[in-house]
Order: C-alpha cells, then structure tokens, then sequence
C-alpha cells in the first residue's frame, strides 16, 4: 500500500478509534457520564463515519499533491494541535460565555486553534486537531460528547488546510469568499423567516421566561458580522498572502464543518432544518468567524515571526 494512503487512513482509523474508546469504554463500560452522548449514539456515529469518509473522497481525489504528506513533523503538530485545541475548548466552553441558542453554545475563541494548524501544516494535521482536540475538550466540560460535532470542528481545520492544494491563491480566496458569502446569505435569510425559533438555553423565572425566549439578534446576524471582518482582513492584508489565504479558507471551514454539525442533528435531535441552521449553526459559525478573522491572522504572524527567526 501506498505510504501517503496508510498515513492518511491510520489517521482517520486513530480519530474512530479515539471517538470510540472515549464513548464506548469510558462512557458505557465505566460508566463515567461525562463520556457518555445522548440519544442515538449509533446515529451519531453514521455521521461520524460519513464525515471520515468525506475528508478520505478529498484525499483521493487530489492524492498528487504534497498537502496530503504525513510524516513525524506532522504527527506531532497533531498532538499538539489537538492538545491546544482541547485545553482552550475546555476554557471556555460554557465556564465563561454562553451564546443564547437552541442547545449548549458558547464562544469558543480557541476554534482559531484548528484553523491555524490546519493552514500552516496541512488539512490532516488541521483535521486532526479539531476532532480530536474538541472530543476531549468536551470531555474535560463534562456536557457529555456529540462526536459528529467534533466531527464536524475537524472539518473546520481540515478545509482551513485544503489551501495548500491550491497553487493560485488569490483565486482561490475569490473562489471561497463568493462560495462563503451565498450560503452565509441562505442562512441569515432562514433566520429572519424564523424569527420565532425558541432558546431553550435561556431562563429568566422572574419574568416568566421558561426557554421561550427567541434567539438573539446578535445571534442572528453575527455571521454577517464575521463575514465583513474577513472582507476587511482580506483586503487590507492584500499584500500578505499568508494572512489573507488564512482567514478565508477558515471562514469556508467554519461554515461547511459547523453546517455539518448542525445539520446532522435534524436527523439525531429530531430539529427542522430550520431550528438546526437558526438555532444552531448561526449561534455558533457566526461567533466563531468573528474569532477567526481576529485571531487567525495574529497565530499567522506570529509564526512567520517564528520561523523567520529560527532561519527557515
């Protein structure tokens, strides 16, 4: 076999088995709670499964390229990478902010992680990091795992990396921002025909507020919101290709993984696809793309300042 194909399917046959040692052992035979997900675990590995299988087609159908090299330098900004990735999730995620949302939300500055190593070191490392990093971050919160979520924030670095299989970048961002900007449109178009779609995180006993209350407007239009900051970041850092590729193809991730993650639960949480792109993606892609746009651009620089100095 093929050492790049062996690289690329250990790799994904590690995250199933990570996901599924977590869940599986430590959720069910030990029974630890926090390990264990919710309703329909099996669907939630379909997802899974079809999520490893989508970032397998990408790889096969560009397999020539030397993005998709896997070696011991990028096996270690995988642990890394997911280390990072898990600690910051756990940080944050719910122990600081809360997005008003359909289910467990909250800002998550640390999705910038997956989006970096993604870029700097290649679509696997990127996809390595989010799925794996965010499983054991939820596992330190103790909210329990969805691991098509994870699935779905390896996504978010796997597309951040699939830059390098692009020699023409400035096309490419142009590609990627009228991509990004169509299905950010449809979605903020879904969010004013449903105003109505319920919080069920928010609780105000006082004023009678039982998880009625409808999704914010910052909620709402924060994908719009990151989409200007990304537009901002791409022309004023015109000159600086590094940069300007970064924060676009993050941008494209968050939305096509997140989108991914959300979408699944129409079939695993019984959401319409209404409540799952109101309720869900918004209140999440839209804060993470504001992170993005800020964050990405500073792990950018700092490298290059790193690797300016070491002489590479």
């Amino acid at each position: 076999m093929d050492k790049r194909l062996s690289s690329i399917m250990w790799t994904l046959v590690a995250v199933l088995i990570v996901f599924l040692l977590l869940i599986y052992v430590g959720g069910n035979v030990m029974g630890v709670e926090r390990l264990q997900t919710g309703e329909n675990p099996v669907l939630r590995f379909v997802f899974v499964i079809i999520g490893l299988l989508l970032t397998f087609l990408v790889y096969y159908l560009t397999r020539d390229n030397d993005a998709w090299q896997v070696g011991t330098r990028e096996v270690v900004w995988m642990a890394i990478g997911a280390a990072l990735y898990a600690v910051f999730s756990w940080l944050f995620n719910g122990t600081v902010f809360v997005v008003p949302s359909l289910s467990q939300v909250s800002l998550r500055p640390a999705i910038a992680i997956p989006m970096f190593f993604g870029y700097a070191f290649g679509p696997v490392v990127g996809f390595f990091s989010g799925a794996v990093g965010n499983m054991f971050g939820d596992a330190l919160t103790g909210f329990g795992l969805s691991p098509q979520w994870s699935i779905g924030n390896g996504l978010v670095g796997f597309i951040a990396g699939m830059a390098m299989l692009f020699k023409d970048k400035k096309k490419s961002m142009n590609i990627i921002l009228l991509v990004s900007g169509v299905l950010g449109l449809v979605a903020i178009a879904l969010f004013f025909l449903n105003r109505n779609q319920s919080n069920m995180l928010f609780y105000d006993v006082p004023a009678g507020i039982f998880g009625d209350a409808t999704i914010s407007m910052f909620a709402g239009i924060s994908l719009v919101v990151g989409f200007v900051l990304v537009l901002i970041v791409r022309f004023a850092f015109g000159g600086n290709l590094d940069i300007a590729t970064a924060v676009t193809w993050s941008m494209l991730g968050n939305i096509v993984g997140i989108g991914f993650a959300a979408i699944s639960d129409i079939w695993i949480n019984g959401f319409s696809p209404a409540a799952a792109i109101v309720g869900e993606f918004l209140p999440a892609a839209g804060p993470n793309l504001i992170f993005a746009a800020i964050l990405v651009p500073l792990l950018v620089v700092a490298y290059d300042a790193v690797q300016r100095q070491s002489g590479r």
